[in-house]
């Protein structure tokens, strides 16, 4: 072997090395729920129905999210919106009763619904089986006591 042909080698060597990431970079890409942002499957009636994941983020993204996060869960309280300190503490108290209403509500069976709450707001996720489904619910939830806000990403699928 040449020894040009050597040196191409290590060149090629070292330019895949200098690709892999470092392992700092491979930890900084651990997802977890580091905000604890409540997540709940409430119904699960659709068997193809696309699983809904719980809320995560590296802890690059935590970094970058903290400050805004508390931004936004004071500024609630310092515009007299809220009775808590903070937008995000009432997320605990909102998402079981959410639960609780959809399963009493007893129109939301033949559905599989998940919700995350994050600063008094609800994501409804998953699948119902009726367009009127979508709507009722998010009607129902949008009547909760310290709810702000309901995003609704229901989709409609044959069961």
């Amino acid at each position: 072997m040449a020894f040009g042909s050597t040196m191409n080698i290590c060149y090629l060597i070292l330019g895949v090395i200098a690709l892999v990431p470092p392992a700092r970079a491979l930890a900084d890409e651990a997802r977890a729920n580091y905000f604890d942002d409540p997540f709940l499957q409430i119904t699960a009636a659709i068997a193809n129905c696309p699983k809904q994941a719980e809320p995560t983020m590296t802890p690059a993204q935590v970094r970058e999210e903290t400050h805004w996060r508390a931004e936004r869960g004071t500024s609630c309280f310092q515009s007299g919106r809220c009775r808590l300190p903070n937008a995000y503490l009432y997320d605990k108290e909102i998402i079981p009763r959410v639960k609780k209403a959809i399963l009493a509500d007893g129109r939301f069976s033949d559905t599989s619904i998940s919700v995350e709450g994050q600063r008094r707001w609800v994501w409804l996720k998953g699948c119902v089986s009726k367009r009127e489904q979508s709507s009722a619910v998010e009607q129902l939830v949008r009547n909760i006591d310290d709810v702000e806000s309901v995003i609704n990403q229901l989709i409609v699928v044959d069961k």
